[in-house]
């Protein structure tokens, strides 16, 4: 990458997309529509990116449509197939560490975009495929756009990562759709884990002028132009609310804003501020701010964190550390699940819509068991209702899961996976149980959240095909497995741990067999300490507010509702019995559970407070911490878990602990999981005399 100050750096890994020109002639239309087709150099697998060459190679076919000008009533811009653009190349905005080429990247999009809306001809847009951030941007700049009611994905991502729509969107797409529809194309969406637009949706928003089959899309979609063309076809845009309904929108936006980064992520406020703007300023000034403001999140540690995790989760996720070689992993073809609860119809769900392979459950009596399979069957159900799956595929998957009693329905099961209660005899009882009816080769896994595989396999005749399964819950919702390597787990099993894994559509981590392994161990140890300092005298609303600045997506009292004040007390026993000088039980915890409550808060009220009984049985000292010292010791203990962690071989890096917290913790992009965070607060530096990632891993370089 060239560093000269001022100058958007080249991309030294960039596939450049290409844009290639026809001069086509359409019925109806006279003189020629230019075609300009984007694709990919000499990689034809990667969707097209604008990076620098892309940029200018866009510009020099507008070079070329300007020069061929006389003979040229339109232009349109399209796709390869199923893709038309996925918005400006990242891939070397990590090596970027002055401001003026960050200011240049914004500008060079500008400059050519504009070109675009500039051009004195109609202009359209043909989106055959995924659209989305810059390639969306480009589109908005034509007067026209069609869509392919099979595109996979259309979105502004850039808050997500901790940018904004930087080459025109968040001034376009106001005055397009109205400020309420932006706000949620750009805010909420975005900060919904990157939530996609439908095609349909995309037409009823009015980003999309038409909406067309993709079988014939170019040849329609020429067909529709020629209409515009003629006057047969009028597009008609709605009026825009530039009072009280764009404040609104704004008010709306930072609401979510609030809610979901908790003011500690630049992005989606630089947005609404840009949003803000686009209701009166003229166009020029608009984009002149979003120049300023892309320049200001490209130097910022945010987006540098959130690049590091869409790193990891694109990446690292999909090529586990210490993963064993995939040619062994032996094929599935039914599953087994103990146990018919919630966790286990969950498990059942999930396999059989994803193997689709038989599905048995079993369980103590048949009520339990009816019940399990009933919740298969409904959701199945529920889904075909949303037209999600067709009525012959809903049938044929109800069919292939059912219930039995007796564990021999395993015996020709090559995956039998346990979800019973958590405790460490009664799961070695199940998996001496299933060794007397699987065959030799059946892997058995074990969804323990903490307890040791080890000891639990340890009395088998095979230990060797024991593996971990942890799985986070909601099963559907959270995409991480912590597959876990017993101290006699061989390949095979782990193998085909992993290809289960990947055929489930999750992500894997490779864990070692030690307590609670990562997401819960780490979650444990941050919630126990902010407990105690309530035991210690702490208001709870002031313990629970204090880790408010790193915007994570639930603050502690409402992760242990979600948690369950049961699990938590039970995962806590676990890791004081591994760990006693650094994890206590709280008997405050213990007296939560005795009472049975849900958790320390009510809403009965309609809003959230304190549960008045949860206050009276909470017995604490007299030595109150305030917000900041809750949080020093909060982060300075998991900065010490996370280097024992590493110390022992939990996992290969500590690029594993953060892709567990993003995925199996819900921990925001903008965090890096944890430990970019803990490296730029210094605390790492300060618990362990070292950081855990190198300078400019996840931070900006230094000049």
């Amino acid at each position: 990458m060239s560093q000269a100050t001022g100058a958007a750096p080249d991309l030294a890994d960039e596939v450049v997309t290409r844009s290639l020109v026809r001069y086509l002639e359409v019925p109806g239309v006279p003189g020629e529509i230019a075609l300009i087709t984007l694709e990919n150099g000499h990689d034809h697998t990667r969707p097209s990116t604008f990076g620098p060459g892309g940029l200018r190679s866009l510009a020099e076919a507008l070079d070329g449509i300007e020069a061929h000008s006389p003979k040229v009533t339109a232009m349109a811009v399209t796709g390869k197939p199923f893709i038309f653009a996925v918005g400006a190349d990242i891939s070397g905005i990590g090596l970027i560490r002055d401001r003026s080429q960050a200011l240049a990247i914004a500008q060079s999009g500008h400059q050519v975009y504009r070109r675009i809306k500039n051009l004195d001809v109609p202009t359209f847009a043909f989106v055959n495929g995924a659209v989305m951030g810059g390639g969306l941007e480009l589109a908005l700049h034509c007067d026209y756009r069609t869509l392919s009611a099979s595109a996979a994905a259309i979105a502004f991502p850039e808050c997500f990562l901790g940018l904004v729509p930087g080459w025109g969107g968040t001034q376009l797409l106001p005055n397009l759709i109205g400020p309420d529809q932006a706000v949620k194309v750009i805010i909420e969406n975005a900060l919904s884990q990157n939530k996609m637009l439908r095609p349909q949706q995309a037409a009823e928003y009015g980003i999309a002028d038409t909406l067309l089959d993709s079988a014939d899309f170019l040849a329609e979609s020429l067909r529709w132009a020629a209409g515009v063309l003629d006057g047969a076809v009028r597009v008609s845009r709605p009026e825009i609310d530039r009072g009280a309904g764009w404040d609104a929108a704004l008010t709306k936006g930072r609401s979510i804003a609030d809610a979901k980064v908790h003011g500690a992520a630049p992005a989606p406020y630089r947005a609404l501020e840009l949003l803000e703007l686009a209701r009166t300023a003229p166009f020029d000034d608009g984009i002149a701010a979003e120049d300023e403001a892309l320049a200001d999140l490209i130097m910022s540690d945010e987006l540098r964190s959130g690049l590091y995790s869409f790193d990891l989760v694109n990446k690292r996720a999909k090529r586990p550390a210490g993963a064993p070689d995939r040619s062994l992993a032996r094929k599935v073809t039914k599953v087994g699940v103990v146990g018919a609860g919630l966790m286990a119809s969950q498990l059942a769900l999930l396999f059989v819509r994803r193997l689709e392979v038989p599905v048995v459950l079993t369980d103590l009596d048949q009520e339990r068991l009816d019940k399990g399979v009933a919740y298969v069957h409904n959701d199945l159900d529920a889904q075909l209702a949303k037209g999600r799956l067709s009525s012959d595929t809903a049938n044929r998957l109800k069919a292939l899961v059912t219930g039995s009693l007796t564990k021999d329905a395993f015996a020709d099961a090559d995956f039998v996976i346990e979800a019973v209660f958590e405790e460490l005899s009664l799961k070695k009882t199940v998996l001496a149980e299933l060794e007397r009816y699987v065959s030799p080769e059946a892997i058995l896994a074990t969804n323990t959240s903490s307890l040791s595989i080890t000891e639990m396999s340890a009395e088998l005749a095979h230990p060797e095909r024991v593996v971990g399964f942890h799985f986070f819950n909601p099963v559907a919702v959270l995409p991480l497995l912590e597959i876990v390597r017993g101290a006699k787990t061989d390949d095979a099993a782990l193998a085909t741990a992993f290809a289960v894994s990947k055929a489930l559509k999750k992500s894997s981590v490779l864990v070692s067999d030690a307590p609670a392994f990562v997401v819960n161990r780490l979650l444990t140890r941050f919630l126990g300490e902010v407990t105690a300092t309530v035991d210690e005298g702490t208001p709870i609303e002031v313990a629970d507010r204090a880790l408010a600045p790193l915007g994570l997506p639930m603050s502690p009292f409402i992760l242990l509702a979600l948690v369950g004040p049961a699990v938590a007390l039970h995962v806590s026993e676990t890791l004081h019995e591994a760990f006693p000088d650094r994890y206590s039980i709280s008997e405050n915890l213990r007296r939560l559970v005795a009472a049975k409550k849900p958790g320390i808060y009510t809403w009965d009220t309609g809003t959230q407070q304190i549960d008045p009984e949860v206050q009276a049985l909470f017995v604490t000292g007299d030595s109150p911490s305030t917000e900041e010292q809750v949080r020093d010791r909060a982060l300075s203990a998991l900065a010490q878990e996370i280097e024992l962690m590493l110390a022992d071989g939990v996992v290969a890096q500590a690029q594993d602990i953060d892709l567990c917290m993003l995925l199996g913790g819900g921990w925001p992009f903008h965090l890096g999981g944890i430990t970019p965070y803990l490296d730029r607060q210094g605390v790492s530096e300060k618990v362990t005399g070292t950081r855990f990632l190198a300078p400019g891993v996840a931070s900006v370089p230094s000049a």
